[in-house]
């Protein structure tokens, strides 16, 4: 199948996940009033859980496809072909590069311009649709999606779900379900470093600054540790373990469990906290001032490969991708993840279990094809048939089941540390296990990629306690207009002091004057809206 892509768009416009699974506790999950008249055109009547979808004619359908450098989308993958045979729906991507991604995803559905399915969108980036109407309500149509409904029963996801209500009671993303709580991203060591000065691997933050201090003995001209992401990873890491938000998972609003109330995460005492360990990094030459400001990763990759470096935030692919053969030439040179060290709200690790999703248009219900095009979702994005498909590929083809059912890659196909070397990649030359497609499902699939070594990691990260979630404050229309004028300037604040105070560039003394400083911009209105969003969705949900 050859698939005319269409390319990035350039239209100017300006531009959160599920806000609950049922309007009110106790409901029917999808039970709202929809009028599905006109629309059923290609769908399945006898679609259900468990079945292979086949629309009962040929159909096309767009999505809005993030396109990542390290597996570039090629017309001629296996992925778009096996897809269509199965389904009779050819999608027809509209590319953007994984660098632009927000920003464009925002501008066509701020024009009104994006295909029906719209990928790769994380819980909360919905919110700024919410209020235009350009973001359909998909919590009223979960009767077209059995697969997920299903995963939602079996796997006791409402409680997940909950926190991500709007006030209306609805949702406007479809997330991706994992059966358990799972965690990737930590550090990774040059363990042959850590073994050669007798440093065990280490179990909490203060053990990483003891191991990182005697690497900068060892090393004095190195800085032992970096991050590749901007310092985002890493600030993800231990705002989540130091029990607020900060990097990737920076929000707003975290919970205070001793005062039962929201609080401003950026002001808070854990928040100082998290900051004043980093800032004790940097100031010591143990952590890359670099970490937070240079935008190539690659960089980072070749100071760990010449040993300027001995750590590096890492996820399991990155430690197999780019670690382990940057450090191929060095004798005896090993690296590893180690399990999430420990903070002081304790061993944790994150707590949700849904993950980046789908968002469709409004506008993609007028269709005479929108029953389909939910049905052609469901089954793709969360039957265990669909995200075997997205995952593995083609039996036969791509991978193979031995006697005990175990999926096996084809030896001449290589992905995350199987058959190394091999002429193949499965995402590369193939299309499939990419992050557009394959994420969610149940754990023995999420794991059936993994090496040994990674499964053992995730057998010890399992032992850990998930982290406790932000209870819902959804707001109404007219909160959310009042709120968003002070979030983004808050959180833009609060980076750009974060930084200088982990960067020495601003003193830690100072921080009573930047919380006043938060205040002038909107601190005290923004945590009284968001508790009194809490105690209203409190008192309407019990």
């Amino acid at each position: 199948m050859r698939t005319k892509w269409k390319r990035p768009f350039t239209a100017l416009v300006a531009g959160g996940l599920v806000a609950g699974l049922v309007a009110c506790s106790g409901d029917d999950p999808g039970s709202g009033p929809v009028d599905l008249d006109g629309k059923r055109v290609g769908a399945m009547a006898d679609f259900a859980a468990g079945t292979p979808f086949r629309a009962t004619e040929p159909l096309d359908f767009g999505i809005l496809y993030n396109d990542h450098a390290n597996y570039p989308i090629k017309n001629e993958w296996l992925l778009w072909s096996e897809l269509t045979s199965r389904t009779n729906v050819t999608l027809k991507p509209t590319v953007v590069p994984n660098s632009d991604y927000d920003q464009k995803r925002s501008l066509v559905i701020g024009a009104g311009d994006a295909p029906e399915i719209i990928s790769k969108t994380y819980p909360g980036m919905e919110r700024p649709f919410v209020a235009s109407g350009a973001i359909l309500p998909v919590s009223d149509y979960l009767d077209l999606m059995p697969n997920f409904k299903a995963k939602v029963e079996k796997w006791g996801l409402k409680k997940d779900l909950e926190a991500l209500r709007q006030d209306d009671g609805k949702f406007y993303v479809l997330p991706g379900l994992h059966e358990a709580p799972w965690q990737d991203y930590t550090l990774a060591f040059r363990t042959d470093e850590l073994t050669r000065l007798g440093i065990a691997t280490p179990k909490d933050w203060d053990e990483v600054y003891t191991a990182l201090k005697a690497i900068k003995a060892a090393h004095p001209d190195s800085y032992p540790l970096s991050d590749r992401f901007e310092g985002k990873a890493l600030l993800n890491v231990l705002g989540m373990t130091y029990g607020t938000a900060a990097g990737w998972g920076y929000v707003n609003a975290t919970w205070d469990e001793k005062a039962q109330k929201l609080e401003y995460s950026a002001s808070s005492p854990q928040y100082r906290a998290m900051l004043e360990y980093l800032r004790k990094l940097v100031a010591e030459g143990l952590l890359d001032p670099e970490s937070f400001t240079r935008k190539d990763d690659q960089i980072a990759i070749r100071k760990f490969a010449n040993g300027e470096s001995f750590a590096n935030s890492a996820t399991a692919q990155n430690v197999v991708n780019d670690y382990r053969p940057g450090i191929s030439g060095i004798p005896g040179a090993t690296v590893a993840k180690i399990p999430l060290p420990a903070g002081p709200a304790g061993n944790l690790i994150t707590g949700s279990r849904l993950e980046n999703g789908l968002m469709i248009p409004a506008k993609a219900a007028e269709s005479e094809h929108f029953v389909a095009m939910m049905q052609y979702v469901d089954w793709v994005w969360y039957s265990e048939e669909g995200q075997e498909l997205v995952k593995w590929g083609v039996p036969g083809t791509t991978y193979d089941k031995d006697a005990s059912g175990k999926r096996v890659l084809n030896p001449g196909i290589t992905y995350a540390g199987t058959n190394t070397g091999a002429p193949k990649h499965l995402q590369k030359d193939f299309g499939f296990a990419g992050g557009v497609f394959a994420y969610g499902g149940p754990t023995e699939l999420l794991r059936s990629t993994f090496t040994d070594e990674e499964i053992a990691f995730q057998e010890e990260m399992a032992k850990k306690t998930p982290a406790p979630l932000v209870p819902p404050y959804p707001f109404t229309e007219e909160e959310r207009e009042r709120a968003s004028l002070w979030e983004t300037p808050l959180k833009d604040y609060a980076n750009q002091s974060a930084l200088q105070f982990i960067l020495g560039d601003r003193d830690l003394s100072t921080w009573d004057a930047y919380v006043s400083e938060l205040d002038a911009k909107g601190r005290t209105q923004f945590v009284d809206l968001a508790n009194s969003a809490h105690q209203r969705y409190k008192q309407k949900n019990g």
